[in-house]
């Protein structure tokens, strides 16, 4: 019986996958089972933290907005702050309001008490 040759279909997505995981330590990086299962384990990783980095952001925004807008002395807070502000549906997002409310604080302080009035 003559010798079949197999073709390099497998071996070349084995290797895709190895490089995928080249940086990871000791089995991970070589058993082709293990490998599979650690590119599956940080792709899911990955795409779980990017929501949370998400949600992570947003709540780092509306804590600066919060602390700049209590530090003014005034019984005013976040949430009223944003309420005020769809009210007269001025568009600024949390980001925006977050960097003003570290560089330039006089601006977010005449932004608060432009929409009060």
């Amino acid at each position: 019986m003559t010798r079949i040759r197999r073709g390099y279909i497998a071996r070349r997505r084995r290797t895709k996958i190895r490089l995928f995981v080249s940086s990871f330590r000791g089995a991970h990086s070589r058993l082709t089972r293990s490998i599979t299962q650690q590119k599956i384990r940080a792709l899911v990783s990955a795409h779980r933290d990017r929501d949370r980095q998400k949600i992570n952001f947003r709540r780092l925004w509306v804590t600066r907005i919060n602390a700049v807008i209590r530090e003014n002395r005034v019984s005013f807070s976040y949430s009223r702050l944003i309420n005020n502000l769809y009210k007269k549906q001025l568009l600024l997002n949390r980001k925006i309001l977050a960097q003003i409310a570290i560089l330039n604080r006089n601006c977010l302080y005449t932004i608060s008490n432009d929409i009060r009035k």
